[in-house]
């Protein structure tokens, strides 16, 4: 766990010495300032809005006791158990199957359903996602995955102003094929970073949300449904919902080749694996 969160700190610290080393390149001194100034204004954006926009772009709406009575029960059972207060629910109209949590902190924190989910998985399986989602909350993940991936964001937005604004060749630019190389590496920089840091906190929220259910199989049972549910019917890739997918406790897009493997999200099958062993479950 303190390996996990000291590695999280140096890729974010990774990510933001980025973001001023490109405006360093592109204007020197003001650059950097500027850069720096922009990472501190995207991080506050995702600290305190990260919730809504992430609700928002799922089209999610708060949902009863009376409509869902045993999500209800599960995350009340759950947050008592590990005694963090009662987090607010919410259910998008999606028929993808796929689940995410939101908030900054235990007290603010909100967990969302999608529609498919709750038809597709038995009540174990459910108890093991919210488990997984509480757990994010829990160890800080979602103020975590929310900055790097506003922090990603602003490094492909400064490698595409690289390109209009630093394409000159005199001797205080970067030139432009320097710019143009920016414009292709920045990105791909920012997207692994963002990728590492993602993936190792799925893997954790996996373990922990398995250790409050007790229940690892159910969980992995579940991973194996989402994913081919978010397969069947993937999401739209427009840039609301770029923005959340990192969230979601699966890939809710269809990508295939390259694009599942900078995916933020690790392989399904080496999640389960690592569950199995958990519970002690030999093929």
């Amino acid at each position: 766990m303190h390996h996990n969160g000291l590695r999280t700190a140096v890729l974010l610290g990774g990510l933001s010495a980025l973001i001023v080393a490109v405006g360093a390149w592109l204007g020197g001194g003001t650059g950097a300032q500027f850069a720096f100034v922009l990472a501190l204004v995207s991080n506050g954006v995702a600290y305190f809005f990260s919730d809504r926009i992430a609700l928002s772009a799922m089209r999610a709406r708060p949902v009863s006791e009376v409509e869902q009575p045993t999500l209800y029960r599960i995350v009340r059972e759950l947050s008592t158990e590990a005694r963090q207060p009662m987090p607010r629910l919410y259910i998008s109209p999606t028929v993808q199957p796929n689940a995410f949590a939101t908030g900054r902190s235990p007290r603010r924190a909100a967990v969302c359903v999608t529609y498919g989910l709750t038809k597709l998985l038995d009540e174990a399986e459910l108890r093991g996602v919210i488990g997984h989602e509480l757990s994010h909350v829990y160890n800080r993940d979602i103020l975590i995955s929310s900055v790097a991936g506003a922090l990603a964001t602003m490094i492909t937005w400064l490698s595409y102003v690289a390109v209009f604004f630093g394409g000159s060749d005199d001797d205080e630019g970067p030139g432009f094929l320097g710019a143009l190389l920016m414009m292709l590496l920045g990105p791909v920089a920012a997207t692994m970073v963002q990728m590492a840091i993602t993936r190792t906190r799925e893997f954790q929220a996996d373990e922990s949300g398995a250790r409050l259910t007790g229940d690892p199989l159910a969980l992995a049972s579940a991973l194996r449904k989402i994913e081919l549910g978010a397969r069947r019917l993937p999401l739209p890739e427009n840039s609301r919902l770029t923005s959340a997918s990192h969230m979601m406790i699966a890939n809710p897009f269809s990508g295939s080749g390259l694009a599942r493997l900078f995916s933020t999200h690790p392989p399904t099958s080496e999640r389960v694996a690592r569950l199995e062993r958990m519970a002690g479950y030999r093929r």
